[in-house]
């Protein structure tokens, strides 16, 4: 009878962590070594299909260590988000404070994507998945919009007042519909890129134009409508206080101020 071959021992599965302990340390702080990975990662597989684990092993962390730094992918995400604000409010110079706003609104939104050029084809995955889901997508919106509150501010936009929340809404929305234009252009001095912005800020300059008339028309009434409101408010709280027990040694005034 045959004698089977005698079959080497397996050497023992290495974990994620294990091996992550083993491999050289890449450079960089891990908060940046995380973000390149992810988005390393994010370049070669779909995005539901990349684990915190991998991310991990990417950077040359344990999980625990990675734990330390971020909690999910989503934070990853935000990090990476203010990587690029940053690289983009460096580059702001006084270059384009005598244009208009438009233009300077332009040239914020080129730096943006020159900054975004180095991860396009991780981002290229990344977008369609994230728009698919909802919670993702709700989250991804209040980072554009932090994003567009200092893009705006260093481009000399206020955002502050009655319509501030409509000029962020704006310019994530602008920049939203042109990031698909860039995804997909292939010229290198993205030509149908900057085509685009300039057709998205021009409409959207129309639209905060009208709006910013109907404020100035409605300005009387609205600060009319806010005394009546206060004035109601005050009535409410005076009735209430009249209602409520009055404690030994204070009057209906004091209790009001309280």
């Amino acid at each position: 009878m045959a004698r089977e071959p005698a079959r080497k021992p397996r050497k023992p599965r290495q974990s994620a962590d294990a091996a992550a302990s083993a491999a050289p340390p890449p450079a960089g702080t891990p908060r940046d070594r995380i973000v390149d990975a992810l988005m390393a990662l994010a370049a070669a597989r779909d995005w539901d299909e990349i684990r915190l684990g991998d991310i991990a092993a990417e950077a040359g962390l344990t999980l625990a260590e990675l734990r330390e730094h971020v909690p999910s992918k989503g934070a990853i995400l935000a990090a990476f988000n203010r990587r690029i604000d940053r690289v983009v409010l460096e580059g702001i110079s006084d270059d384009l404070a005598d244009e208009s706003v438009k233009d300077r609104v332009f040239d914020v939104m080129m730096r943006r994507f020159d900054a975004l050029a180095p991860y396009r084809d991780a981002l290229k995955r990344m977008v369609p998945a994230l728009r698919r889901d909802p919670l993702a997508l709700g989250a991804l919106n209040g980072l554009a919009l932090n994003s567009q509150r200092y893009m705006l501010e260093s481009a000399g936009v206020d955002t502050e007042g009655p319509l501030g929340s409509v000029k962020l809404q704006g310019a994530v929305l602008v920049f939203a519909r042109v990031l698909d234009t860039w995804l997909d252009d292939e010229d290198p001095g993205f030509a149908k890129t900057m085509a685009a912005l300039d057709r998205e800020l021009t409409r959207g300059g129309r639209i905060l134009g009208g709006l910013s008339d109907a404020c100035r028309l409605t300005a009387p009434f609205r600060a009319i409508f806010t005394r009546a409101a206060d004035r109601g408010r005050r009535a409410r709280e005076r009735q209430r206080a009249r209602r409520e027990p009055r404690d030994e040694g204070y009057d209906d005034d004091m209790v009001t101020a309280v």
